[in-house]
């Protein structure tokens, strides 16, 4: 049978802690959750269904935490849902897990991975959840140093009609940053000699400009264009990427990242926080590569899941206060704060 992971507890659907005397979180149901809650519970059970109804699927349903425990059971219960189980051939296990089970995967930056860097540096593309705005001037003679400019529609990594394309998307997600870099000079490399044009080999390290060299020679060639255009849009996605300041600071939260997990078994907690605290900078005193209020909570986020049991104490009340009074300061003193800064406040 297959198997199908679906993780229902993102941002719009985290669970309600249980307070004092609450229901106990394996007896939650959905009628004990608040009615914004319940009303986009039922939108995603309807939308599952849906989905189960296209893919023809009659589903064995397993949870794991609290809130996809209410999700299984609502589609179990759940009028067309036991209508195309009696109906359906195709047999699958079906598994719901709470992301708040491991923010620690949620927030942090895993790996030498780079379809997660493009995924997650890059803009969404309109109405898109999974998809982004890859930029094209550079395939056009536009001249233009308005950054607003949208004359040229943008590209996007979806490249279903193009074998190379999608071959070389799914080298991304499987190989480490570098081999993926290679792969797409070699798939570029390949296009170009198709289509008979003036390009050089080079042996060695693969640089965003040498990436932007080989994608020049297609620009004044419509036909080659038209053949490869999907994968110069992933090729495109990739330069932008690597030249994306967010990226430095990718690599940045992966180092302290490791190092954290390094040391935080040697290390106290309390002490940990005051290695973060002079990192934590306001506005008028952060440069570009320094962390903002937002990567600052994903960071405490990671922090605090990953340490697992902490030892309460003055010490810990101390530095905690400190590590507050530095970050609502920060917060307080942003010019312009970010919609997810003016929700938390």
């Amino acid at each position: 049978s297959a198997e199908l992971c679906l993780l229902p507890a993102v941002a719009a659907l985290l669970p309600p802690l249980p307070g004092p005397g609450g229901p106990d979180p394996a007896e939650v149901g959905l009628g004990a959750l608040p009615a914004e809650l319940r009303a986009a519970m039922q939108v995603l059970v309807g939308d599952l269904d849906a989905l189960f109804t296209a893919l023809g699927l009659r589903e064995e349903s397993f949870a794991v935490g609290a809130l996809s425990r209410v999700v299984a059971t609502e589609l179990a219960s759940y009028g067309p849902a036991r209508n195309r189980r009696r109906m359906a051939t195709n047999k699958a296990s079906v598994v719901f897990v709470d992301r708040t089970l491991d923010l620690a995967g949620a927030v942090g930056h895993h790996g030498d991975n780079l379809a997660e860097k493009i995924l997650s540096v890059l803009p969404k593309l309109p109405g898109h959840k999974t998809d982004v705005m890859v930029n094209m001037e550079e395939l056009t003679a536009l001249q233009t140093t308005d950054e607003t400019c949208n004359i040229i529609a943008p590209g996007c990594l979806a490249q279903p009609n193009d074998p190379a394309a999608k071959a070389l998307w799914e080298s991304f997600m499987n190989l480490k940053q570098k081999e993926a870099v290679m792969e797409a000079r070699r798939h570029l490399v390949e296009a170009a000699s198709r289509e008979y044009l003036p390009i050089k080999m080079s042996m060695g390290r693969v640089t965003p400009e040498q990436l932007s060299s080989c994608i020049q020679l297609f620009r004044n060639n419509l036909k080659a264009l038209e053949n490869h255009c999907g994968l110069l849009q992933i090729v495109l996605a990739t330069v932008q990427t690597l030249k994306h300041p967010q990226t430095s600071k990718w690599d940045n939260f992966l180092a302290f990242e490791r190092l954290l997990l390094q040391t935080i078994g040697e290390s106290e907690m309390p002490s940990v926080l005051n290695q973060l605290l002079p990192m934590i900078r306001s506005y008028n005193e952060r440069t570009k590569d320094d962390y903002t209020c937002e990567d600052f909570l994903v960071l405490l986020v990671y922090m605090y899941s990953v340490v697992g049991e902490i030892k309460s104490g003055k010490e810990l009340d101390a530095a905690e206060e400190e590590v507050k009074k530095a970050l609502v300061k920060a917060i307080c003193d942003e010019p312009e704060p970010s919609p997810l800064l003016q929700k938390i406040t």
